[in-house]
């Protein structure tokens, strides 16, 4: 078939990308190696409009075993001879259209990435938004999306510890389906996504190849309308049974040392796990299509080539090794056929009954070969008006602190999630365990030594919107904190950037301005970025959603005696807020929700400010003093002394200061803050540590006593508000009324 300009562009290319791809070739393509080239150069493939700003990011550190980019996922050494792989990615178009399985697949696709490099994941996590609550469709959604990532994870038998929701107007028909996964591997024993030494046989390996998610990355790099149902073929099926047979059967194949390299056939499929593998290996393919099992009799090449049906791997072998690589696919009763040799020259031939259907360079298809790379313009969004004109004297402050206080604990981004968190297994699997104590970030024991995981996924996409810049800063400060508050040390970070249409102009300065936000708190929190997904047009005829670039952050604890929880211990405990409280209602839940004011700056931010207190916390730890640590964030300093207070239903007694209105003291959301409690008798200590702190290097953190931790009552400037039971009620119920 000959193909046409007018081709190129159905298949979602520019005039300009097809005369690219005719130079590359020095010929007109024909309709498969187009479409080859529709999917690997698609956004969601090549980065094309993202790329140039992501490689400002920090990408190396003392503790990375490889760069960005360069595997499946991040490889971060841990020490004691353990290296932990870990990543997150979006599955947000699919789950749109399809919750359920949009949702499963973007978790098996994920925790794929981590086992085809040879860890066992043993730990899960996700960020989630969503529309109002109140709308029909939402309510659809999150049932689709919770069920099908417990029902993949579940299955699959490895635990969900942590995660987030939101809910927020603006992703009404876009929903925000972000899936992490974290696993472990010896250091050393890790599989490349390479391909290399002619002549080695090249075997498809797992499940069948069907039609279903067939051009997936094309259907991710285009906007939402009323009309992307029709393209529900390109939502991919996914069956965690077959997932967790191959996971035990690439894990296995690994230590017989046959394996030259192995590769997730994720986005693109065929088409991209071959291309990879030869790009980064300066190798070619042979690929015989006709070999390919099939759910569906009589598939062309393209559809071949295209399909992202799910659980299937391309590995490598070496020649003469087969065997047990086959005797192992056989045990598990998975297919493991070969369909190609590796070749000396660098290019991708792939033949159907012995004619060739389509012959590229692989090196062209791939993100730093042929793909583009753009330069997108960008200017200042023009709500940025609304934002500076925001002046908190034209806000009153609240007369009844106890009412805002009721409604603040209702609001479905503050209320408790347990309807969703209860659908997820967080213990399953016998690998590793979580502690399920309550604490900032998950705690994920690395059976074998004395160390824990902390890991978290963080972004309160509001202040981005409001000052992307600002903005991305906290989304990476704030999951530090909350490690740096679970007892761990911040290592490094994924990212899934999450934004708008990048031709948009505003839309791309909100994702300029958060990379450069990004990139500045992970230098000065020394947490390098290790790999990661963007994915663009998150947008409806409604507009974008907010830019939300979600943080997925691990951290190490050497010994578990380190460990802090946010609970309350003992009554009589003193509360103690660190950091700085300021006049500043800017971006919270209050001033939104309550209020009803859409439009204010972020809330106060300064990165050597968090990180002096990241830093004192983490002194005050080690020096034992520290009873409990939560960080203050959506909701203010109530919803954090609140949700200290519910898992041993101990209350607390504190005073708000008079230098400040009490709507910002109780319920605003001004960065750098972290409540403690400490025992009456280690009062002295704990104070001198932090006057201690003030010397030639540092400067000292400010904190207050604010009250004490008291039996089950909840009692503010004397007044009783009430039991901690009581408060419960509304705050375990909000959401589940919603979605029963």
């Amino acid at each position: 078939m000959q193909t046409t300009v007018e081709i190129a562009e159905q298949l979602g290319l520019t005039a300009d990308e097809f005369e690219r791809i005719k130079s590359i070739l020095g010929r007109t393509p024909n309709f498969t190696e187009l479409s080859m080239y529709s999917v690997m150069w698609s956004e969601h493939c090549s980065y094309k409009n993202s790329i140039v700003w992501l490689k400002s990011l920090p990408r190396e550190g003392d503790r990375l075993l490889v760069k960005a980019g360069e595997e499946n996922a991040g490889l971060v050494d841990i020490g004691d001879g353990y290296a932990v792989v870990f990543k997150i990615e979006s599955h947000n178009h699919p789950s749109a259209i399809e919750p359920f399985q949009g949702a499963a697949t973007g978790v098996g696709g994920i925790h794929r990435d981590i086992f085809t490099m040879g860890a066992r994941p043993i730990a899960a996590l996700n960020s989630l938004r969503f529309g109002n609550i109140n709308d029909k469709k939402t309510q659809h959604l999150v049932k689709g999306v919770v069920s099908g990532i417990g029902h993949y994870g579940n299955c699959f038998g490895v635990p969900t510890v942590g995660g987030e929701v939101y809910f927020e107007d603006c992703y009404g028909t876009n929903p925000l389906v972000n899936a992490m996964s974290v696993g472990i591997v010896k250091v050393g024993q890790t599989v490349s996504a390479t391909s290399h030494g002619e002549g080695n046989p090249v075997f498809i390996v797992g499940s069948a190849t069907g039609k279903d998610g067939i051009g997936g990355a094309s259907f991710a790099s285009a906007n939402i309308t009323e009309d992307s149902a029709e393209d529900l073929p390109a939502v991919q099926v996914g069956d965690p049974f077959q997932e967790k047979k191959l996971l035990e059967a690439c894990l296995e194949i690994i230590k017989t040392k046959a394996i030259i390299g192995m590769q997730d056939m994720g986005a693109a499929g065929i088409t991209c796990s071959t291309a990879e593998m030869s790009a980064k290996g300066e190798h070619g393919m042979h690929i015989w299509l006709d070999k390919v099992p099939t759910r569906q009799e009589n598939m062309k090449g393209w559809e071949m080539l295209l399909s992202e049906s799910q659980e299937r791997m391309l590995i490598v072998v070496k020649k003469g090794q087969e065997k047990p690589v086959l005797d192992i696919f056989e045990k598990w009763d998975l297919h493991c056929v070969q369909i190609g040799e590796v070749t000396k020259d660098k290019n991708l031939k792939f033949y159907m009954n012995g004619e060739l259907e389509a012959d590229v360079p692989a090196e062209s298809l791939v993100l730093g070969g042929g793909a583009p790379q753009y330069h997108r313009a960008y200017t200042e969004p023009a709500y940025f008006a609304k934002v500076k004109a925001f002046d908190i004297q034209n806000i009153p402050d609240t007369t009844n602190a106890k009412l805002v206080a009721e409604r603040i604990i209702a609001q479905p981004n503050i209320a408790s999630k347990r309807w969703v968190y209860n659908q997820y297994d967080s213990m399953v699997g016998t690998a590793n365990a979580s502690t399920n104590a309550p604490s900032d970030a998950a705690i994920v024991l690395v059976k074998g030594s004395e160390k824990a995981l902390a890991v978290t996924t963080d972004c309160n996409s509001r202040y981005v919107f409001a000052d992307p810049h600002i903005g991305g800063q906290i989304a990476v400060a704030e999951a530090a904190r909350n490690i740096v508050c679970s007892g761990g040390e911040p290592v490094a970070i994924t990212n899934c950037l999450n934004f708008g249409n990048p031709y948009d102009p505003e839309v791309y300065y909100q994702f300029v301005y958060a990379i450069k936000g990004m990139g500045e708190a992970c230098r000065k929190f020394n947490t390098p970025v290790t790999g990661g997904n963007v994915s663009f047009y998150n947008q409806s005829p409604d507009g974008p959603v907010y830019p939300t670039p979600t943080i997925g952050m691990l951290g190490v604890l050497d010994n578990m005696n380190h460990r802090l929880t946010l609970d309350f211990k003992h009554e009589g405990d003193l509360v103690y807020l660190l950091g700085r409280s300021r006049n500043d209602i800017s971006s919270s839940e209050y001033l939104h929700k309550i209020v009803g004011v859409e439009f204010s700056p972020a809330p106060h931010f300064h990165l050597e400010e968090e990180h002096r207190l990241q830093h004192a916390v983490t002194k005050l730890n080690k020096a034992g003093v520290l009873q409990s640590a939560h960080d203050v964030s959506e909701g203010g300093l109530f919803v954090t002394l609140f949700e200290s207070a519910m898992p041993n239903n101990l209350g607390f007694e504190v005073k708000t200061n008079s230098h400040f209105r009490k709507d910002a003291y109780l319920f605003g959301e001004s960065q750098s803050r972290v409540v403690v409690t400490v025992r009456p008798q280690d009062k002295e200590k704990f104070e001198s540590i932090l006057h201690g702190l003030l010397d030639a290097t540092e400067t000292s953190v400010r904190h207050e006593l604010i009250g004490t931790v008291k039996g089950d009552s909840i009692v503010v400037n004397g007044e009783v508000w009430g039991t901690v039971s009581d408060w419960k009620k509304p705050y375990n119920t909000s959401v589940e009324e919603h979605l029963k």
